[in-house]
């Protein structure tokens, strides 16, 4: 009899227990249901809140105030530009170029054609003669664009194809100050080739188009036409040779070279008439100094953004100009310490190039004591 009584307790309290179970199963399930209901629901408002805000009228206009009462969902891409994990990546446009585009009608139709490469001259007005006959030798494959450092820009209409043209005007500028402010490699990304180029450049016995055939035949980055032996000439390696297409390697004065693969016996090209590959360019920009805008010394470091840099930087001889030696920037300049205007700028050259060598140094030390204690660590 006792062991029935307790047979009987036992199966009571199971029960209870099972009853107890489906009722807390049942009401968590109520609520479960409705908290899903209502997140769909919110999620159904909201896209269509998104979809209402970009409906478009008949006229084509959007409804600004639809716009701003939107409710976003959260958005955070850390792999995005700085600046713009808030967006999504579809929207991100993270480079520009220089394509001079219309005020009117539909953007896709604004560029018959897309000029391939770019040239930058920095002028003044006095040497309109001899950048006209020098942008008369550049197809519409190539942009131009000039920067302007006397302030006279109007007057440059006269030539019809300034009208296409760029016009950068700051007074008193150095085409190294421009370069590092208008060039950035993320603006100028859309053009193979980027030509910088000084003012005073006879271009009578260069072609523009052959040119790139040739720098692109033999693999140069980093180049510049050869430069006639007779007018302006300070390096062995620029001097163009009458025997050869293109030269990568020259002899120089006894001990200015302690490597044949180092500047100036190789791997050199100067600051007067360069010419970049867009890669090149990416890695040269990033190396100038935005206080040291004279550039000098920058050429003797060109060889660090290319490698082998004894193969990929050269000097095309079948394609050569003349330098004009004409001092058009030192009448920029003024007196400094009893000095005259030109000498204060050659002065601020020579300081500059000197400064440039000791950054560098000093970076390349750094480089080498951080690698140093990463390895010890």
């Amino acid at each position: 009899m006792r062991i029935m009584h307790r047979n009987a307790v036992k199966r009571s309290n199971e029960g209870a227990r099972i009853i107890a179970t489906a009722t807390m199963g049942v009401a968590v399930g109520f609520f479960i249901g409705i908290s899903l209901s209502s997140l769909h629901l919110t999620k159904i408002s909201l896209l269509s809140n998104v979809e209402n805000s970009f409906e478009v009228g008949s006229s084509g206009n959007v409804n600004p105030e639809a716009l701003g009462s939107v409710s976003l969902f959260k958005i955070y891409v850390p792999s995005n530009p700085r600046g713009a994990e808030l967006l999504p990546p579809g929207i991100i446009v993270s480079e520009s170029d220089l394509y001079l585009r219309r005020l009117w009608g539909d953007p896709s139709e604004d560029l018959e054609k897309k000029p391939k490469y770019l040239v930058t001259f920095t002028v003044g007005y006095d040497q309109r003669h001899n950048i006209n006959a020098a942008v008369n030798k550049f197809s519409d494959d190539f942009a131009i664009l000039l920067f302007h450092y006397d302030g006279r820009t109007s007057e440059w209409d006269q030539y019809e194809w300034s009208k296409n043209a760029i016009h950068v005007s700051v007074m008193k500028q150095t085409k190294w100050w421009y370069a590092k402010r208008f060039l950035h490699p993320d603006i100028v990304s859309a053009f193979e080739y980027i030509f910088i180029w000084d003012e005073d450049l006879g271009v009578e016995h260069f072609n523009p188009d052959e040119f790139i055939n040739i720098i692109k035949k033999h693999g140069l980055e980093i180049s510049q036409p050869g430069l006639e032996p007779n007018n302006g000439l300070t390096w062995e390696m620029t001097k163009r040779r009458g025997d050869s297409e293109v030269h990568m390697v020259t002899e120089e004065k006894p001990g200015w070279c302690s490597d044949p693969h180092l500047p100036p016996c190789a791997a050199f090209v100067e600051i007067m008439a360069p010419v970049f590959s867009r890669e090149a360019w990416r890695c040269v920009w990033h190396m100038i100094q935005n206080d040291l805008v004279h550039g000098w010394g920058l050429d003797f470091s060109l060889r660090r953004c290319v490698e082998p840099a004894h193969e990929k930087i050269g000097v095309v001889d079948s394609q050569w100009i003349v330098h004009q030696v004409i001092p058009s920037l030192g009448l920029q300049g003024e007196a400094d310490n009893g000095q005259e205007p030109w000498d204060a700028v050659r002065t601020r050259c020579r300081n500059e190039w000197a400064e440039f060598q000791a950054r560098m140094n000093d970076a390349d030390k750094s480089y080498i004591e951080g690698l140093n204690n990463y390895r010890k660590g």
